[in-house]
């Protein structure tokens, strides 16, 4: 068998969101997450990510651009302003992958951006990227 043993990846898990208006990108994603051993919450708005985001206190963010209502340029724009109590590392998931949309979701206030469908590697190393520390609960 090859790969780190639960336990490893167990000692990186991030509190991860994931914010899309596709049920089954919500549920592929969430189930996904779960499997490499993250907690996950999910929001079909911008304004639910904005809610649990403010309440939950994620590590990570991963936000599709194209949402109805409030795009997710939107959402990062005001996670970035202020909107919750601590910053979350916003990662742009989006069909659209040209260097003018990353320009945009640089722009916006995203650190990453990946172009979906995002491949089982690819979000590994993308979640690897960022320790757990990175982003502490705050202390009520």
């Amino acid at each position: 068998m090859s790969g780190p043993p639960p336990t490893a990846r167990l000692a990186t898990a991030h509190r991860v969101l994931v914010v899309d208006d596709s049920l089954d990108m919500l549920e592929s994603m969430s189930l996904v997450l779960r499997l490499l051993g993250h907690e996950v919450m999910t929001a079909s708005s911008g304004e639910d990510a904005l809610e649990v985001i403010a309440n939950w206190q994620p590590h990570i963010a991963l936000i599709d651009v194209g949402m109805p209502g409030m795009s997710g340029y939107e959402l990062a724009r005001r996670v970035r302003a202020g909107a919750a109590p601590r910053q979350a590392v916003l990662i742009a998931v989006t069909g659209w992958g040209r260097d003018a949309d990353r320009a945009r979701a640089a722009a916006a206030g995203f650190d990453r951006h990946v172009v979906k469908p995002v491949d089982l590697p690819r979000l590994e190393a993308l979640l690897s990227e960022f320790p757990v520390e990175l982003a502490p609960p705050v202390a009520e």
